[in-house]
């Protein structure tokens, strides 16, 4: 592939690059509404369970900060779908794939801190006199990796330059 290929990128109009980002997006975004549905739901139970009345107060608050996070990141990962319903047959699908994918970014950054948030929970539960902090940054460290680091690294490695 020549290098004036490989800036061009494919052969579409704006909207069939809209179209293909969007089916992309969507598919992206199933993956995280998933988990994140499954760990904000198994968060409502908690405040039901017995033991939760005799934790301490502290943990009385990383718990409602943590389901106010899952709350936010259900918000920003489902707004997508939402902002699909309004804006359909608006001839207005480039601006609306940004606008999601800017939605989709903030609910994974969001997702990323209640998942940090359950885990000092569940860690302090579980390991009261443990080293939590020990234990979930390298987790989150993960996350970050996992979520961020490796994909800046492969857009940066396998984006061409406008210099090249």
């Amino acid at each position: 592939m020549s290098q004036e290929a490989r800036r061009r990128g494919r052969d579409e109009s704006e909207e069939e690059r809209a179209d293909r980002m969007w089916g992309e997006l969507i598919q992206e975004v199933r993956v995280a509404q998933t988990g994140v549905q499954i760990l904000f739901g198994f968060l409502l139970t908690v405040v039901f369970q017995a033991t939760y009345a005799r934790l301490p107060s502290a943990d009385h608050v990383i718990y409602i900060v943590t389901v106010i996070l899952g709350a936010c990141a259900t918000g920003a990962l489902i707004g997508p779908v939402s902002l699909h319903r309004m804006v359909a047959g608006r001839r207005v699908k480039p601006q609306a794939v940004r606008l999601a994918a800017r939605m989709t970014f903030i609910g994974l950054a969001l997702l990323l801190a209640t998942m940090a948030s359950s885990l000092v929970l569940i860690l302090r539960v579980a390991a009261p006199e443990g080293p939590v902090a020990w234990l979930v940054v390298p987790v989150v460290v993960w996350y970050l990796l996992c979520w961020y680091g490796m994909p800046l690294w492969a857009r940066h490695r396998h984006t061409g330059r406008p210099d090249d």
